[in-house]
């Protein structure tokens, strides 16, 4: 291995974890102090995208075994890709959109507002990035260890090849390419935050449609579909690509559902009333030969 590229590598697979983790602590500390909410929306969020995972994994494992065993008709080659994103896309959309939505209904019940909306999001994206860079940390830590170390004295002769491949692409790769995680979850963000914000809609438009297709979930299937097709048929950086404009689309999404932040009650009852019970004033009329005149009926 080249010492200079591993040098800065050791530098930049860091460094992914590390902002994978603190990107969303920082935000979520942000979006508290500048609206001044209770914090606990965010670990509300967080809490609903582990309790959406407790599903999802176990829905997804089990979806692949009955396909494996040829319980459900694999689809023809040529459409597999296709097949296969939609539904991790949809499984996705399902899982989390509805445990936000069970959130919103018997948890959060006094999260009604926009800005409540994006903390709840971002507790929900937050976690997930804070998950997975605890995860490259880890990695990273492995990678460290068996770096140099005799991989036939550790991994069972028949793993051998293949740890020994992960080992060296690990430490072969391009240092901008160890940061394509950090980069995703920077992505990724506004997406779950925008999420967020449509479900809250079904609450404050009373309508479900902003939860099932073209909506909530549909936007939700559409991405993960879409970011998968395309990481499978074109590589990581197109798929970033797709993960991008996504975020996009779902910042001009947040932008476009921002509504004024109702009015608390006590407020209400200390603002003054404008409609006074004072009697009316009826000033006098001077009894001129004019004025006689004016009232004479014709």
């Amino acid at each position: 291995m080249d010492l200079q590229q591993t040098s800065l590598l050791n530098v930049t697979h860091l460094l992914n974890g590390l902002i994978m983790v603190a990107l969303p602590v920082g935000l979520g500390i942000l979006l508290t102090r500048k609206f001044k909410q209770n914090g606990s929306l965010w670990w509300i969020g967080a809490g609903t995208f582990i309790l959406s995972q407790v599903g999802h994994i176990p829905f997804n494992a089990a979806l692949t075994r009955l396909f494996e065993r040829g319980i459900l008709p694999a689809p023809p080659q040529a459409w597999s890709l296709v097949v296969n994103a939609v539904i991790l896309g949809l499984s996705a959309g399902l899982w989390e959109e509805l445990t936000r939505f069970a959130t919103y209904r018997w948890w959060a019940k006094d999260a009604r507002s926009w800005r409540k909306g994006i903390l709840v999001g971002a507790g929900h994206g937050g976690i997930e990035a804070i998950i997975l860079g605890l995860l490259v940390l880890v990695t990273f830590i492995s990678m460290l260890s068996l770096r140099n170390a005799d991989l036939a004295t550790i991994v069972p002769i028949e793993s051998l090849e293949r740890a020994q491949a992960q080992v060296a692409a690990y430490w072969g790769a391009a240092w901008y390419d160890s940061l394509l995680g950090a980069v995703e979850r920077l992505f990724t963000l506004p997406v779950q935050i925008a999420l967020s914000i449509l479900v809250l809609q079904v609450f404050t438009h009373r309508r479900m449609r902003w939860l099932w297709l073209g909506l909530a979930v549909g936007w939700h299937a559409l991405v993960d579909a879409a970011t998968v097709y395309t990481l499978v048929r074109h590589g990581a950086y197109f798929a970033e690509v797709v993960v991008g404009i996504s975020s996009l689309l779902s910042l001009g999404m947040i932008a476009a559902l921002r509504s004024p932040e109702p009015v608390p009650s006590t407020q209400l009852a200390e603002t003054p009333m404008l409609v006074t019970n004072q009697p009316a004033v009826i000033q006098p009329v001077e009894e001129t030969t004019e004025n006689l005149e004016k009232t004479r009926y014709n």
